[in-house]
């Protein structure tokens, strides 16, 4: 498969899950990150779920993706910053 071909059509609904330590920063800093790259985000639409010990947050967020570009730069983005431990 060339680098130019993609197995996501786009535009398309897609899930990404940010997990950090529970904080209340995260919360805010990850919805600021994602509608810059998706202005149109719901937050009321941001999943949230608490580990077992409360420590850790787990934040879902379904973007409108609009191309592989804009994926990689969310993707950059929240991977860069010191709250965000995993993104998936």
């Amino acid at each position: 498969m060339a680098q130019s071909e993609s197995l996501i059509e786009y535009p398309c609904a897609f899930p990404i899950k940010v997990m950090g330590i529970a904080d209340g920063a995260l919360v805010e800093t990850v919805l600021a990150i994602v509608c810059c790259h998706d202005p149109l985000f719901d937050a009321g639409s941001m999943e949230r779920r608490s580990s077992a010990t409360g420590k850790y947050l787990s934040l879902t967020c379904t973007i409108t993706a609009t191309s592989r570009a804009q994926l990689d730069a969310l993707y950059l983005e929240l991977t860069g910053n010191p709250l965000v431990k995993v993104v998936l």
